[in-house]
C-alpha cells in the first residue's frame, strides 16, 4: 500500500511562513489537529483578490469562474465577459486570447464543426510511487 502524505504550506499577514507535512496512517483527526493549531496561530485563509488590470487577466478571470469544468466556445466566452464587465470586446480580440492561452497550455481546444471549442488544460496527476 502507498504511503498517504499531506503538505501545507501558508504565509501568515506577517510574511511568516509555516510548513505542515503529515505522513504515513492519516485519519480525519490528526488533519483537523493541524487545522485546530492553524487557528491557535491565527492563521487566516486569505482569499485573493485576482488581478484584474489586462485584458487577458479578465479574459482567464471569466473562464476561471464560468468554465471552470466545461467546454466553451469563444462567443459564450464574448457575453459573459461583457455582462461580466459591463464593456464591449471585438470578437477577435477573445479569439486572439483564446489562441494564446492555447500555445501555452493553458486550454485546450477542439475543432467542432466551424467553430473552436475550448477547455481549461487538465494536468495530469502524478502518483507517488
Amino acid at each position: 500500500m502507498a504511503k498517504k502524505r499531506i503538505r501545507i504550506d501558508l504565509e501568515d499577514s506577517d510574511g511568516a511562513k509555516y510548513n505542515f507535512n503529515i505522513e504515513g496512517n492519516i485519519t480525519r483527526d490528526k488533519v483537523l489537529k493541524i487545522f485546530e493549531m492553524m487557528n491557535l496561530l491565527n492563521i487566516e485563509d486569505q482569499e485573493e483578490v485576482p488581478q484584474l488590470d489586462s485584458v487577458g487577466a479578465k479574459i482567464w478571470h471569466i473562464i476561471d469562474k464560468y468554465f471552470p469544468m466545461g467546454k466553451f466556445t469563444s462567443t459564450e466566452l464574448l457575453e459573459k465577459f461583457e455582462d461580466e464587465y459591463n464593456e464591449p470586446i471585438k470578437l477577435s480580440i477573445i479569439s486572439t486570447y483564446l489562441a494564446r492561452f492555447n500555445t501555452k497550455g493553458r486550454i485546450d481546444r477542439l475543432r467542432n464543426g466551424r467553430e473552436w471549442v475550448y477547455q481549461i488544460a487538465k494536468i495530469a496527476q502524478k502518483r507517488p510511487d
